[in-house]
């Protein structure tokens, strides 16, 4: 009989886990320091790409979390039919793959779109949405659901015995409750979406483009599809990746800081109701930027989903092979490092958010052009690359649940002889069932939606589903690329919905 918690699971998984991650993270980035030529030194035009990168990322994080404020509060002080309905679908644009997400912004605010309809008849002069505006629309339009979902828990955290005591004290809640929970949390909230706003590539491919509206990424795609400059390609690799480093490294640190002090979860009742008018406007506006991209892609694809070419089925099937490897390679990774309970694991599960999917897939493409056609690896790097950049979300959802399980259960398991194998099917996964699924379905939605990897290895023979897109964007089949993008976005919701049910439907109760 055991006297004390015992490790009954092996290290070796997780230690070959955090090999995998390691050499795809710092592996590829040695492979883009020897290649970079870095005695050329940035060109006017690389340095004109980091000045737009950052500056693009901070002004759609500034706006995102400042348009985020007064929607998140009114959600906070409101209660009326569908408010939990309107919270769930302010988690979709995570989901939602980002080329389905700009041909819906096109389809609003394009050229043959919703607004510039409106403008041609009133007479006034075309929106064009490529360029700056466009790219920081395009990301306020990702973000904002995430900064409104994360200001929204700062201010449901608040106990209700603060709403009580200020109300007894007539004290302004905005100003001793409302302004000290955005000062702790606000930082950190953009500082996550300025983090993921430097490594959007989809978002710059379709929108930006041209030398005043080029990110580093989209260089980098220039580098090598176009120019074969694999010392330039490189060169700004390692660029990019000191910026995500930079602004990792900051985002950890803010994420850390603690909030408020709990309460005793008593219901809220708000005294402080405000203006009924003014949050209606906020949430009305909200939903409406949010939701009107979505019903176009469905009004404009559903007629001609039946008539698409056989290619883009093809398609479709490579992306659903490419998507399900990756979220099975992907919870592997995290299931093995969860179970290994390492220090090191914190700073494995850390580096894939530091290093972008094109970082990656550059130094990958270093590695294998010499050797093999990279075209032949397509799936392949982009299901592994997928897995390993997922790996930080679906680490954080099922750590916490393994760590539990060990504090709960190792004894008896030890007590009881459990072998390895024993330990993970009858103890760990029904306990971790419900994370996993979610976690699994995350990678797998995530996978589906990618634009970054695949646009640098693949050939025709290896298209996936939103390379297809956006070729048929391209050619401005705009009615074909449409029903695509409602068959790929049915796609996403799927794979993510069946593998969340099939975990809720396997957890232990």
């Amino acid at each position: 009989m055991a006297h004390r918690a015992l490790a009954i699971a092996p290290r070796w998984p997780g230690i070959l886990a955090g090999l995998v991650v390691v050499a795809l993270t710092l592996g590829t980035l040695a492979a883009v320091a020897l290649r970079a030529e870095w005695d050329s030194g940035l060109s006017t035009a690389d340095w004109a790409a980091i000045r737009f990168t950052v500056l693009q990322a901070l002004v759609s994080a500034a706006l995102s979390t400042l348009l985020a404020v007064p929607v998140a509060r009114a959600l906070a002080r409101r209660r009326f039919a569908g408010r939990d309905l309107l919270v769930t679908l302010l988690g979709a644009p995570f989901l939602l793959p980002v080329i389905v997400a700009v041909l819906g912004l096109l389809a609003i605010f394009g050229r043959g779109g919703v607004l510039n309809a409106g403008l041609a008849w009133l007479g006034l002069p075309p929106f064009s949405i490529y360029g700056f505006h466009g790219v920081v629309l395009a990301h306020v339009f990702f973000n904002l659901p995430l900064a409104t979902r994360l200001l929204l828990q700062g201010w449901l955290a608040i106990p209700a015995e603060r709403y009580r005591l200020a109300a007894t004290l007539n004290a302004p809640v905005g100003r001793f409750l409302e302004w000290p929970m955005l000062r702790a949390i606000g930082p950190g909230v953009f500082l996550v979406i300025f983090l993921i706003c430097l490594t959007s590539f989809a978002v710059a491919l379709t929108l930006g483009g041209g030398p005043r509206a080029t990110t580093v990424e989209l260089a980098i795609y220039q580098a090598l599809r176009f120019d074969f400059d694999l010392g330039r390609a490189a060169l700004l690799a390692g660029v990019q990746f000191g910026l995500c480093a930079t602004g990792a490294l900051i985002a950890w640190k803010f994420s850390a800081q603690a909030m408020l002090s709990g309460g005793l979860d008593r219901t809220i009742q708000r005294w402080d109701k405000g203006s009924p008018v003014r949050d209606g406007l906020a949430i009305a506006a909200a939903a409406a930027f949010l939701l009107l991209p979505l019903v176009m892609i469905i009004l404009r694809g559903l007629p001609g989903i039946a008539d698409l070419p056989p290619g883009i089925w093809q398609a479709a099937i490579r992306s659903v092979s490419v998507a399900l490897t990756s979220a099975l390679l992907c919870i592997v990774m995290a299931v093995s490092l969860g179970l290994w309970r390492s220090g090191w694991v914190t700073a494995i599960g850390f580096l894939p958010l530091a290093a972008s999917g094109l970082v990656i897939g550059t130094g990958a493409f270093l590695v294998v052009f010499p050797f093999v056609n990279p075209a032949r690896l397509a799936l392949v790097v982009t299901a592994l690359v997928n897995a390993t950049l997922a790996l930080p979300f679906v680490l954080r959802s099922i750590a916490p649940a393994i760590e539990e399980v060990h504090t709960n259960f190792s004894r008896l398991g030890a007590t009881l002889g459990f072998g390895p194998l024993a330990w993970l099917r009858l103890v760990v996964l029904p306990r971790i069932a419900q994370p996993l699924g979610f976690g699994a379905g995350l990678a797998a939605a995530l996978s589906m939606g990618d634009l970054g990897v695949i646009a640098l290895f693949a050939g025709d023979a290896q298209e996936t589903l939103p390379l297809a897109m956006y070729r048929l964007m391209g050619a401005y089949r705009m009615e074909a690329a449409a029903s695509a993008a409602l068959l790929l976005l049915g796609l996403s919701f799927t794979v993510f919905a069946v593998f969340d049910w099939v975990g809720r439907r396997h957890a232990a109760v």
